[in-house]
């Protein structure tokens, strides 16, 4: 088993009377389900339902306060806790920025030997293995606790990216994507079926309408590394964006039938002159819509 401490995440912690339903009434994930030692994948959106935050999020066991910890990427931890202090009004919420008193860990590849408070299974995708909420300086310490290797977050990366599974701010840009495109509805990201929220109606109407058009896929490169942001293209015909990439394996956020057609067609898809393939090519199929009212 390896462990990774994961230097680009931080987090918030929402406590007090009313935090539950305050949360619950803001992200597209299902609150009432979260407890301590089981989290959720979710996401804060803007009114139009754009991702302006994406996050993992546990519930504190009570000696540690209570409580729900979100692990989010560090440079949006004080945005985060800045906009939930707006939205609370009066609601009895608390709104703290940990960042500097807690991490993130991250294992995989194994069983917890056993599971210290503030750990839960990542529930974006079984290959993801566990997330541990520890001080950095303790991280060596916790790694050993659970049985693990603790090796650089590079590693953990290249993991994450093997198992297909986008990252915020590397693989789509905050406030310029869909759920959707995200693949959040596919990692247990958007609960669908619970009530409203910042973004929701658009949300819903792109699952019944079958209206997502781009998604995040893996690819395999034949040569070097294209920069995050760089041009998929088919032949001169733009597809889509590249995002983060180890080795020969990155992941591109498509225009899934422009991609379609060109592998179709013979055209082969390359991003800075690098060739790449999709290594699943039925995830570009676009879903039939749902017409009934």
């Amino acid at each position: 088993m390896k462990a990774a401490f994961l230097p680009d995440r931080g987090v918030v912690k929402v406590s007090g009377d009313d935090a539950r339903n305050f949360l619950n009434g803001l992200v597209t994930t299902d609150v009432t389900k979260v407890q301590p030692g089981l989290g959720r994948f979710g996401a804060l959106l803007t009114p139009q339902g754009k991702i302006t935050v994406d996050f993992l999020i546990t519930e504190a066991q009570p000696g540690h306060g209570g409580g729900f910890l979100i692990d989010c990427p560090l440079p949006l931890a004080q945005p985060l806790a800045t906009k939930l202090g707006f939205y609370k009004l009066r609601a009895k919420v608390t709104v703290e920025n940990l960042s500097g008193k807690l991490g993130v860990l991250a294992a995989w590849d194994g069983e917890p030997a056993m599971h210290p408070d503030l750990t839960f299974a990542d529930p974006r995708s079984d290959r993801l293995g566990w997330r541990s909420l520890v001080p950095e300086e303790l991280a060596a310490r916790a790694a050993t606790v659970i049985g693990a290797e603790l090796v650089e977050s590079a590693d953990y990366e290249a993991h994450r990216i093997r198992a297909g599974v986008p990252s915020g701010g590397a693989d789509f840009n905050f406030g310029d994507a869909f759920p959707h495109e995200a693949n959040m509805d596919r990692l247990h990201g958007v609960d669908f079926d619970k009530g409203c929220y910042v973004g929701q109606e658009v949300v819903s109407r792109m699952e019944h309408r079958g209206t997502a058009r781009n998604r995040i896929v893996r690819v395999h490169l034949d040569g070097g590394a294209p920069e995050p942001g760089t041009a998929v293209v088919a032949g001169e015909k733009p597809v889509g964006t590249m995002g983060s990439s180890a080795a020969d394996q990155g992941l591109a956020l498509l225009r899934l039938d422009r991609a379609a057609d060109a592998i179709e067609a013979g055209i082969p898809l390359t991003a800075g002159g690098v060739p790449i393939r999709v290594a699943e090519p039925d995830e570009l199929k676009l879903p039939a819509k749902n017409t009934v009212a």
